[in-house]
């Protein structure tokens, strides 16, 4: 049994409901060697201090960080990866607010990193929380043009076909477990996507620098999906379409993604023109064209 230490990294964005019924189910974590880093970034209800966990069957060793804006979701992990190296964590797990785990999850996570040595990054299978023989990720898969990062399995029944641990391009950051020397080779997450891809990018960086990104089937959590941002919102759509050309345009064909983004810009061009889904082009269009100004991070106007 392996006693690594664990920082567990959850940031709350008006989300306390979800990060208290997901702080609740890690108290009941088997594993015993982890201490969680709560990051709040800048929710319109405070945080209280100190954090207590209603239903909590043991004391888990919170760390708490206010922030007074939002710094996004890279940012905001950022800040409790170096609490976690400065703790002397051998491994860092990048876990949402809006989710719950089953007791062996982490201890699952800990056994294949440790047994595995070439894997910098594990993750769990993730199933929808609502209904919990549906898949919402078993790792990720990543484009041939390298400009979109694709969940596997999404919105699948689960009918027993990933039960092997095995080699993905990408795991999510929903539930990402990175070993400290990858962290130490690789470096922090990328904030110039504020939200969205920067998982990717981090997983991508370390694969490139040797190590394998593992699905492990065995351990699993569930998932509410899209909480902090509404899915097919304005800043959602911006989000994936300016951040799947930047990630593109630094790991995948420069030329390829030059075009790609042209054609996309046109066609939700003629989208505005004609009037047909009119509100998904305009982030669409927003989001190319802050691309090819070399806006990155947070999006202006909003949170």
């Amino acid at each position: 049994m392996t006693n690594k230490k664990v920082f567990i990294i959850i940031v709350n964005f008006n989300g306390w409901p979800d990060t208290k019924e997901c702080l609740e189910s890690l108290s009941r974590v088997e594993y015993d060697n982890f201490e969680v880093a709560l990051i709040d970034n800048a929710s319109k209800e405070p945080m209280p201090s100190p954090f207590v966990v209603p239903g909590s069957t043991r004391n888990l060793k919170i760390t708490q960080i206010q922030n007074d804006k939002n710094i996004g979701f890279a940012g905001a992990n950022n800040q409790g990866i170096k609490l976690a190296m400065a703790n002397g964590a051998d491994d860092v797990l990048l876990l949402n607010n809006d989710t719950t785990v089953e007791p062996d999850f982490l201890t699952k996570l800990v056994e294949e990193a440790e047994n595995d040595e070439p894997a910098g990054i594990v993750g769990p299978m993730i199933y929808s929380f609502n209904d919990r023989a549906v898949i919402w990720s078993a790792g990720g898969r990543i484009s041939d043009n390298f400009t979109r990062g694709e969940l596997i399995a999404y919105q699948e029944k689960d009918e027993g076909h990933y039960e092997v641990t095995e080699q993905v391009n990408y795991i999510s950051g929903t539930c990402l477990l990175i070993k400290a020397e990858v962290i130490k080779k690789i470096g922090l997450i990328s904030e110039d996507y504020f939200l969205y891809y920067e998982d990717t990018d981090w997983c991508l960086r370390a694969a490139k620098a040797g190590w394998r990104c593992l699905l492990v089937p065995a351990a699993k959590i569930y998932h509410k999906a899209s909480k902090s941002t509404v899915e097919f919102s304005y800043p959602y759509i911006y989000y994936h379409s300016r951040n799947g050309l930047m990630f593109g345009e630094k790991f995948g064909n420069k030329l390829v993604v030059y075009s790609l983004s042209v054609w996309i810009f046109l066609k939700q061009i003629i989208k505005m023109i004609t009037g047909y889904r009119r509100d998904w082009a305009k982030p669409v269009i927003r989001g190319v064209w802050d691309f090819w100004m070399g806006k990155k991070g947070k999006l202006e106007g909003y949170y």
